[in-house]
C-alpha cells in the first residue's frame, strides 16, 4: 500500500489517480500508523507552506514525516515543505534537505507554469529519462541548488528540479501531469 499524504492541500487526487492507472493501490490519509506502514509514501500538494506547515505541526505530521525509513516522495509544495524554510509566510520547513525555498522576482513570467526540460539528471528516479524530455511546473517559489539536488531545471534562474537525500527523493514539477514521462518517473519511484 502507498501512503498518500492528507494535510489540505490541492491536487491530491491528481497523484492517487495516477497510481491507481499503474495499478497501484493507495490511501490518502493523515494517520501516523498507516504511514509508518505503509511501503511507499508520496507527499504531493498545490498550496500555501505557512498553511500546510501549521496542519502538520496540529496533526503531529512534521514529526512522523521525517523519521520515515521507507521510500518517500514530496510533489511542488512537498518539495518545498521539506527543505529549511520558505520564503512563502517566512516558513519553518521540514529541514530534510539543507536549502532554501526563494520566490522567483516579480515578472509576467512568474508563476513558471508549464513544460520545461533539466539541464541536470541524476539517479535512479531518472532512469530511462533523457535532458530532452519534459515535466509540467506550476509554482512562483523554488528550492535552491545544493548538494541534494539531482536535477536543474533554468527558468529565470536555475533551481532544484529534484532533490535526493538517503530515502527521501522530491520533484518540483509534477510527475502525475507530465504524460508518459511522468508516469515512467512515478514507475522508477515505486520500484525503489
Amino acid at each position: 500500500m502507498i501512503a498518500i499524504i492528507k494535510y489540505n492541500a490541492g491536487n491530491i487526487q491528481s497523484v492517487q489517480n495516477a497510481l491507481t492507472n499503474l495499478g497501484y493501490e493507495s490511501v490518502i490519509t493523515d494517520d501516523h500508523a498507516t504511514i509508518l506502514a505503509a511501503e511507499k509514501v508520496i507527499f504531493p500538494g498545490v498550496g500555501e507552506a505557512s498553511s500546510a506547515m501549521q496542519y502538520l505541526k496540529e496533526k503531529g505530521l512534521n514529526e512522523v514525516l521525517t523519521a520515515i525509513k521507507q521510500p518517500f516522495l514530496g510533489i511542488c509544495l512537498g518539495l518545498q515543505l521539506m527543505c529549511k524554510s520558505s520564503e512563502e509566510g517566512s516558513t519553518e520547513c521540514l529541514g530534510i534537505f539543507d536549502t532554501e525555498v526563494k520566490q522567483f522576482p516579480p515578472t509576467d513570467k512568474v508563476p513558471h507554469m508549464g513544460w520545461n526540460n533539466s539541464t541536470q539528471l541524476e539517479g535512479s528516479l531518472f532512469l530511462n529519462i533523457n535532458l530532452e524530455d519534459s515535466f509540467y511546473y506550476v509554482h512562483s517559489y523554488f528550492a535552491e541548488v545544493c548538494e541534494n539536488t539531482i536535477s536543474v531545471c533554468d527558468y529565470i534562474e536555475p533551481f532544484s528540479a529534484a532533490l535526493h537525500k538517503n530515502n527521501f527523493y522530491a520533484t518540483q514539477f509534477h510527475p502525475e501531469k507530465s504524460a508518459d514521462i511522468g508516469m515512467k518517473l512515478l514507475k522508477n519511484f515505486l520500484k525503489l
